[in-house]
């Protein structure tokens, strides 16, 4: 099942919204199909994210911990 969140352009701006505190986070194509599911602290991952191109939108959900976020993802993956 997808992140219930909606799609924004994976851009400069975009990454500097990015909350710096965990999360998982879903990259997509700009057809908005999924690409990948992936956790960490999302300002760095979506840094990466956009150096690589991996997608070209991308959404995300906040966590407390780390471990939360991976959980999530995990949980994400599964339903894909």
């Amino acid at each position: 099942m997808p992140l219930a969140k909606p799609w924004r352009d994976l851009d400069r701006e975009t990454v500097a919204r990015a909350p710096d505190r965990p999360g998982v986070y879903e990259l997509g194509d700009a057809s908005g199909t999924v690409l990948a599911v992936d956790s960490g602290v999302l300002r760095d991952e979506l840094k990466s994210a956009l150096a690589y191109g991996d997608g070209e939108r991308v959404r995300w959900e906040e966590t407390h911990t780390l471990e939360q976020a991976d959980d999530l993802a995990a949980s994400h993956r599964e339903r894909l």
